[in-house]
């Protein structure tokens, strides 16, 4: 609305001083009157300033008036000069020089050209004051603009260590649930190692007693065939070695039984032994087969699985 209305204002101002101009052939008196009817002050812009200059100096010569100073035939020179309008430049020198040789002056001409040339430093003043205005408003924008800007960036900073404490709360809660199945993990491997420490030490309680007696290698089979016939026995031993092996080997039995569940006891077991790293001589004797039997069974048994197609074959093969 404001660039509307002044781009009205400066067109009637327009208006009216070109109307004087039509009329400076005809009738300069009158030309020179809507002239002097015209506020310099409220013009919008130079040009304008100068085109009124031109004219008003115009005016007075061909009026025959003659001027208390240059000043407002200067304005024209001057805005000329500086665009490089070379004719109208000479033009408002040539009406400097004739002004010079006027021979009607008068003091009601002398007090309105005055009066212009008042109003053209009120304009001055307001060009400049519009100016420090503009001024201000640029760098206000700019300060504005900076402030947008770095909140912007400031907010994006925020929107990022959030989503990295985020992360690093994720982070730190699988560390926690690591941490706690690592210590589960521990406690199971605790108890298995027990048991065989326990084995070991018993067997070697047997060697010291028995040792240089005739009954030495009797002694230690017996306790062997001890061991091996209490392991083949205890389930607990053997669901304790089912829990390691699948958290040691990412799942593995939990996945088995659920896309192999027809697998048979037996092949079950197999796996649980060749899943602990047993070897074939070790799974004969707690199975109570010989060893051509394990290798047959582990033959049936990798052909079923190879053949199976389940999304953790390569994990169930790789026990064999």
């Amino acid at each position: 609305m404001v660039i509307t209305g002044c781009s009205y204002s400066n067109s009637q101002s327009l208006k009216r001083i070109e109307d004087a101009g039509s009329l400076m052939l005809s009738d300069p008196k009158a030309a020179l009157d809507k002239l002097n009817a015209i506020d310099v002050a409220s013009l919008d812009d130079s040009a304008s300033v100068a085109r009124w200059a031109l004219l008003y100096s115009e005016a007075m010569v061909a009026n025959r008036i003659c001027a208390p100073n240059d000043t407002i035939v200067d304005m024209a020179i001057d805005y000329y000069s500086r665009h490089n309008l070379l004719q109208e430049s000479r033009h408002a020198s040539g009406l400097k020089a004739l002004m010079k040789e006027c021979d009607n002056g008068s003091a009601l001409a002398s007090a309105l050209y005055l009066q212009k040339e008042k109003e053209f430093m009120l304009y001055k003043e307001r060009v400049k004051h519009e100016r420090y205005l503009y001024a201000g408003l640029l760098i206000l924008s700019m300060a504005l603009g900076v402030i947008v800007w770095q909140r912007n960036k400031i907010k994006i900073k925020d929107a990022r260590n959030e989503a990295l404490f985020a992360e690093a709360a994720g982070l730190r809660a699988d560390i926690s649930g690591h941490l706690s199945g690592l210590s589960r993990l521990e406690l199971w491997l605790s108890d298995i190692l027990a048991v065989h420490f326990n084995v070991i030490d018993e067997l070697c309680q047997t060697y010291y007693e028995s040792q240089g007696t005739k009954i030495e290698r009797k002694a230690i089979v017996d306790k062997v065939k001890e061991q091996i016939a209490a392991l083949k026995a205890d389930e607990k031993v053997f669901s304790k070695m089912e829990l390691c092996v699948d958290r040691c080997r990412k799942g593995l039995l939990s996945h088995l039984k659920e896309e192999y569940p027809a697998i048979k006891p037996e092949e079950y077991r197999m796996m649980v032994y060749l899943a602990s790293n047993l070897s074939s001589r070790s799974i004969a004797l707690l199975i109570g087969e010989s060893i051509d039997v394990v290798y047959k069974r582990k033959s049936r048994l990798k052909s079923k699985l190879s053949s199976l197609g389940s999304p953790h074959s390569e994990l169930f093969l790789s026990v064999f």
